[in-house]
């Protein structure tokens, strides 16, 4: 059922738009009907204008003449009169009858009126017995009677008769009258209806008018009216205004339209003819897409709104969101120049590209296209620690490895010992952020990092990490009496973060060995044999570790002796300094010595 917004203006009926009211032909005596040689004075009245000028009257449809506005008649014909501020009168039917008996109506005699009917004879004292008949019926059993009344007559082909007996002297006879159709004037035409705008546009308003006038002499008559579309009743239904107003005409409204219009008392209803009114619609234009925030930057999590507007369009717009690649996000049909989606809670997958499209029943328009982009704030990094072996010990090398495994780039990685920063580094892509240590016993303790990228900062859990002390190496010195001392400790004062391979676990390589006399019996032991593997890997930022070449680490233990004295030295826990060399960073085959 249509939503019909209503304004009643409180208006009395009027006439049709530019037609002038009719004059109105007064008859004295009122009746159309009297004998031959009696005359009739007829009386044009303008009841819009007192002051009354020059009279056009008329006989049978023609131009009779011109004269007052009072004039006698003895003729009988249809006469009509106007002025210059009225048309036509209605025409009326008087006659002058040659007859002994004649049947007389009131005039005038309006729709719904009451008439009096009256039985006259050409010597009225000689008739008697009068009776009255409706398309020869007899009326009623009422003897004698000079007149009647027909009550709420209206305008049909209905007709009257009397009879009644006329005595002369010693005898009498039976006459009867000529036939007579009440001559009843329309209280109000046929309404016609109209529109204004004739043709409406769509989303505008449109009032329907229900437009007839009162005759003149019938002017304190109320009217009520109403109004269809497709002969379904409009608003409220009977109501004192001629007037409908649709405040916002749709597409839909198009139809046949009527009124109707009736009297208050006597129930005189009048329909109009059905009328069709058309609705024309404009297409949508200037199709616009906005988003919330504004510049289509969101971070994951925020809710976005888009927003698709037009600048004209009228009646329902479909409205119809899309991201690229993707079937359509929702739709909307509304009587709204814009419309509003929200995306909740956005992921990382709503970032693309967006367009908007808008229609009311003609051509799809589409927007322009939006990009949205969603930066994802860095998830909790991990920290990982590895070294070669299950306990660390100096000389080992370690490798840290910090990652947040989502979050947007650039990602600012951090690195701690103890809660003292180690370095940072920042890193386009995705992977993560290594450096390496060679360990010293001063590098035991708790390890952490952080990670950020503008969204706020995750720091990951703590890991710890414990050096112990391992087998002699070069940088030590050993005597009898202390045993094997390091000669430095010392920490690493600055730790650079760069692009390095994966580290790998230290390689077990084949000794080679130089500047070593082979007449001499000296027995060598291999004390670490390191080697640098030479890859690099594109996602694995790292740090250089300083060790560059493959190298061994070897020491002489022992000469060998004839007597048991190198195996009392062993017992002792010490070595004769003149007995032992130690050697360190010998290259393997062709590699450069680099200590």
């Amino acid at each position: 059922m249509f939503l019909w917004l209503l304004l009643l203006i409180l208006a009395p009926g009027r006439g049709h738009s530019g037609v002038l009211p009719k004059a109105v032909l007064l008859l004295n005596p009122p009746w159309s009907t009297t004998f031959k040689g009696q005359k009739v004075i007829l009386t044009c009245k303008d009841f819009g204008s007192p002051a009354q000028e020059a009279t056009s009257w008329y006989q049978s449809g023609e131009f009779w003449k011109e004269d007052s506005d009072v004039i006698k008649i003895e003729k009988s014909g249809y006469y009509q009169c106007k002025t210059p501020g009225t048309s036509l009168s209605n025409p009326v039917h008087v006659e002058f009858s040659p007859a002994k008996l004649i049947l007389q109506a009131s005039y005038p005699v309006f729709e719904g009126d009451n008439v009096t009917l009256r039985c006259r004879g050409e010597v009225e004292e000689n008739a008697s017995e009068k009776v009255y008949y409706k398309n020869k019926k007899k009326i009623n059993d009422i003897y004698n009677p000079d007149s009647i009344t027909l009550n709420s007559v209206f305008r049909n082909n209905d007709e009257y008769h009397c009879t009644a007996s006329r005595k002369f002297l010693l005898w009498s006879s039976k006459e009867t009258s000529k036939p007579l159709r009440i001559q009843v004037q329309e209280l109000f035409p046929q309404p016609v209806l109209t529109a204004r705008p004739s043709q409406p546009i769509e989303g505008g308003p449109v009032t329907l008018i229900c437009e007839t006038q009162l005759h003149p002499q019938k002017s304190d008559v109320q009217l009520h009216f109403r109004f269809f579309r497709e002969d379904q009743l409009l608003g409220p239904g009977w109501s004192s205004s001629q007037d409908f107003q649709i405040l916002t005409v749709r597409r839909e409204d198009a139809g046949m339209y009527q009124c109707e219009a009736k009297t208050v008392y006597q129930s005189i209803t009048k329909k109009s003819l059905k009328s069709q009114i058309r609705v024309q619609s404009v297409p949508v234009s200037d199709v616009n897409l906005e988003i919330q925030p504004r510049g289509g930057e969101l971070i994951e999590g925020e809710d976005m709104v888009l927003t698709c507007s037009v600048t004209k369009g009228t009646g329902a717009v479909t409205f119809s969101w899309h991201l690229e690649g993707t079937m359509c996000l929702g739709r909307k049909t509304q009587y709204s120049l814009l419309a509003e989606l929200r995306v909740h809670a956005v992921k990382e997958h709503n970032a693309g590209r967006y367009y908007c499209t808008a229609d009311n029943n003609h051509v799809p328009i589409l927007s322009k296209w939006i990009t949205v982009t969603v930066r994802i704030p860095v998830s909790l990094p991990v920290l990982t620690l590895r070294v070669s072996r299950a306990q660390a010990v100096v000389g080992d090398v370690a490798e840290l490895h910090c990652e947040a495994l989502r979050g947007s780039p650039p990602i600012l990685y951090q690195f701690y010992h103890d809660k003292v920063a180690l370095g940072n580094s920042s890193t386009s892509s995705r992977g993560g952020v290594s450096f390496n240590l060679s360990l010293t016993t001063e590098h035991s303790g708790n390890y952490s990092c952080q990670a950020g990228n503008g969204l706020g900062a995750q720091q990951s859990q703590t890991v710890s990490l414990t050096v112990t002390g391992g087998l002699p190496i070069a940088g030590t010195s050993c005597d009898s009496s202390n045993g094997c001392q390091e000669t430095s400790r010392s920490r690493p004062s600055n730790i650079h973060l760069q692009e390095l391979p994966n580290p790998e676990p230290p390689a077990i390589m084949e000794p080679l060995y130089n500047n070593v006399h082979p007449e001499e019996n000296l027995v060598y032991s291999e004390v670490c044999s390191l080697h640098h593997m030479n890859k690099n890997s594109a996602n694995s930022p790292r740090t250089h570790w300083p060790i560059k070449e493959s190298m061994i680490i070897y020491s002489e233990l022992k000469k060998s002796h004839t007597d048991d004295s190198a195996e009392e030295c062993s017992r002792n826990g010490s070595f004769h300094e003149d007995a032992t060399e130690n050697y360190e960073n010998i290259p393997n085959a062709s590699a450069t010595l680099e200590q």
